[in-house]
């Protein structure tokens, strides 16, 4: 097949999808191997668009399944010259031993914008790759550059690889297009994914070094109120209701107000949001939660507390108008109190943990505030705040059975005659 098939992007942005699915369709035409019918490669291509389509609620998932089901296409169009329903149990296979050791030329070292627009026209960007090889935070930080040659496709990839191309093919069986799940008929799946036996490994923060940033929070907001009291909010609201960074941030399903929190017939308050899987859901809010709302929102020169329907944005933008829209902008506001945390925390000789903190991400204040929370707190409390799918989920973040295992073997001795 087409062995020097050089890989462009098939699918746009979910605001271009439609538009631009003519155009992309000609160029994927005009590239197919001899032997593939074009009517096959249209129709995986139309029921493609309709299935990505169904998660446009959700910016985060749209993309993940667009990722996923474009680099099986890319495969299966142009490596193998097969439509979707000609892939067997066999040909999954391969191509899952594919995602493992990609040609270096699919490969990418930054991820880029599929396409760009030029005269008004979505052009494929021409250094786009269906892979991309990264390197940990604290690498980068250290000097160290993503390399292809290096490039690995960790465990969580692979499952995620499995969990969307399956859903794929049960629409694609429901809509009678194929005649059965190709991914669902792989049996060992122990070849490609490692069972853990044991809890989960949670990223958070140590007490310390959640102690110390959210300090650094509180020192930069007296700094400089302004644009830093709503870094304070952030960095608060993130621990103390275990938000996602997707749920602070703006999207098409849904603008985070400062009328979504609420207060019930007893008092009680509470903040509603909408989460992972469109799952809309209601957060209990503490008293410490409700003070540092109540400082946000006096530092804007509003009431203390929001009004019912009150429409203005929880997070707006520094400059301009309306709230801030993308997870970017957030990221970037808690790595610099992140970064604020660490240079103080080596000023004060706390090099180890300071050393630590530097892989630390925004959803490591998620895990952080769960992790302390399921200490004090019933866990089905919990698992409703956080939005968790099940108890079990839940029980990830409970340590303490951990701790007394450790606590049994550390002096056990090795040589009793010794």
């Amino acid at each position: 097949m087409a062995s020097d098939y050089f890989p462009i992007p098939l699918f746009d942005a979910l605001e271009h999808l439609d538009a631009s699915a003519a155009i992309q369709l000609a160029a994927i035409k005009s590239k197919l191997p001899n032997g593939i019918s074009i009517n096959d490669v249209t129709a995986d291509y139309q029921h493609t668009c309709q299935f990505l389509h169904s998660y446009r609620g959700s910016a985060e998932t749209f993309k993940s399944y667009r990722r996923e089901i474009e680099r099986l296409l890319q495969w299966a169009w142009f490596k193998q010259g097969k439509s979707l329903k000609e892939l067997s149990r066999r040909d999954i296979e391969v191509f899952l031993e594919f995602c493992q050791s990609p040609p270096t030329d699919w490969i990418g070292v930054k991820h880029v914008p599929r396409f760009t627009e030029k005269d008004g026209q979505r052009i494929a960007n021409p250094v786009w790759r269906p892979f991309v090889a990264s390197v940990s935070k604290k690498a980068y930080r250290d000097g160290q550059t993503p390399d292809v040659k290096s490039y690995m496709l960790s465990q969580s990839a692979l499952q995620a690889i499995f969990a969307i191309l399956s859903s794929f093919y049960n629409y694609l069986e429901q809509e009678e297009y194929t005649n059965g799940n190709p991914v669902a008929q792989i049996r060992q799946k122990s070849k490609f994914l490692r069972k853990h036996h044991g809890k989960k490994t949670i990223r958070r923060l140590s007490e310390l070094q959640w102690a110390y940033v959210i300090e650094t929070a509180e020192l930069m907001a007296n700094e400089n109120p302004n644009l830093h009291e709503r870094t304070l909010f952030i960095m608060n609201a993130l621990f103390a209701m275990y938000l996602r960074i997707s749920e602070l941030a703006a999207s098409e399903r849904w603008i985070p107000q400062m009328g979504h929190f609420y207060k019930d017939m007893d008092g009680n308050w509470w903040f509603k949001t909408v989460g992972k899987g469109n799952k809309e859901r209601d957060i209990s809010v503490s008293n410490a939660l409700l003070e540092a709302l109540r400082r946000y929102r006096l530092s804007m020169g509003l009431t203390s507390l929001p009004s019912p329907g009150e429409s203005l944005p929880l997070i707006p933008k520094a400059l301009g108008k309306g709230p801030i829209g993308g997870t970017r902008h957030i990221r970037k506001i808690v790595q610099q109190c992140f970064d604020k945390a660490i240079e103080r925390l080596k000023t004060d000789g706390f090099m180890e943990d300071a050393e630590m903190l530097t892989a630390a991400t925004v959803h490591w204040l998620r895990h952080t505030g769960i992790s302390e929370d399921v200490k004090i707190r019933p866990r089905e409390h919990v698992r409703d705040d956080a939005g968790h799918s099940s108890s079990a989920i839940t029980d990830q973040y409970i340590d303490i059975e951990l701790r007394e295992r450790h606590a049994s073997a550390k002096k056990k001795p090795i040589n009793k005659l010794g």
